[in-house]
């Protein structure tokens, strides 16, 4: 596991996943083991919302492609959790 703090975007994820299981046992391994299937979620969100067409030929299509870049770069994140 990484010693590096997460970004504040990534903790919000996470933080936002742990709420939901209010009230669960969460395990000390819990972090670790979900962080991949987030990831996924998230690449696969990307992929859907904005489609990865190599083109950005207008205003609109550069704000979608920073924000797929921006949840994949949440993703990248998560996955090195465990390394």
């Amino acid at each position: 596991m990484t010693d590096q703090p997460l970004s504040p975007s990534a903790q919000a994820v996470l933080d936002a996943v742990a709420a939901q299981m209010e009230g669960e046992w969460i395990s000390p391994d819990f972090i670790p083991y979900e962080a991949k299937k987030i990831a996924a979620a998230l690449r696969a969100a990307a992929d859907q919302v904005v489609p990865d067409d190599g083109v950005a030929s207008s205003i609109e299509r550069i704000v979608e492609k920073r924000i797929r870049s921006k949840l994949l770069a949440i993703a990248a994140e998560l996955d090195g959790i465990n390394d």
